[in-house]
């Protein structure tokens, strides 16, 4: 990756979290901690606004706008892969959406990488039951942070009804998962969407309480399982 990629790139990072630790970054970048340090002092220098010291983690003091540059052919395959994933996975309208998308990168790259682009042999076949009908209802009740009543069925076929705060969704390459707060148990639980029944979404619009966020689900998951979320990206 050549110098004027690496410090762009170095600038996107910062924007995309509230604060990365020096070792995550050198990580994302493929360089050493003495490389990213020397990065990170000539994008100050050079007006970048940059707050941090190394051994705590870095920031910017303000978001800025920076012209975008080409993706590279990696890059491209990742979004391809990424499109065809919720092509596959995805309900019907964040497929027409992640389609959308990619039609307006790729209007924009380069006719080489176009070509690159329409030569990419990734693909991700449609799984016949990779899409549960109540998909798209969970995505907006997440979004909107709207209070959920399900039927369940759990897998001794178990019929279950639950009343939920809805936080997250998360695939696992052949299900999808609800994570929430369920008011029975007063505690996180998760339910794989295909086994849900019915799904109401009531009007009534859940807090944004301590002890009952997506955060706190991590925590929680780091705690008794030792898996750390978001070092994965999730926040």
């Amino acid at each position: 990756m050549r110098r004027a990629d690496r410090l762009f790139r170095l600038v996107e990072l910062l924007r995309s979290r509230s604060s990365c630790t020096g070792a995550w970054l050198a990580d994302q970048l493929q360089v050493s901690l003495r490389t990213l340090y020397r990065d990170i002092t000539d994008l100050s220098l050079s007006g970048v606004p940059i707050e941090g010291e190394a051994g705590v983690g870095y920031r910017l003091k303000h978001r800025i706008d920076i012209p975008p540059l080409t993706f590279d052919i990696d890059e491209i395959e990742a979004l391809l892969v990424g499109t065809r994933m919720v092509q596959a996975w995805a309900d019907p309208e964040l497929e027409r959406a992640a389609l959308a998308a990619m039609a307006k990168i790729q209007n924009v790259l380069p006719e080489a990488r176009r070509r690159e682009a329409s030569l990419a042999r990734l693909f991700v076949p449609n799984y016949p039951r990779g899409r549960p009908p109540w998909l798209g209802q969970l995505r907006h009740a997440v979004r909107r942070r709207n209070i959920i009543q399900i039927d369940y069925q759990k897998e001794d076929g178990t019929p279950s009804q639950r009343e939920l705060w809805p936080l997250g969704l998360f695939f696992w390459g052949h299900n999808w998962t609800l994570v929430g707060w369920c008011e029975l148990r007063g505690d996180f639980r998760h339910f794989r969407v295909d086994r849900v029944q019915t799904v109401a979404v009531q009007p009534a619009i859940f807090p944004d309480q301590k002890g009952r966020r997506l955060s706190d689900f991590y925590d929680q998951l780091e705690r008794k399982e030792g898996i750390r979320m978001r070092d994965n990206g999730m926040a």
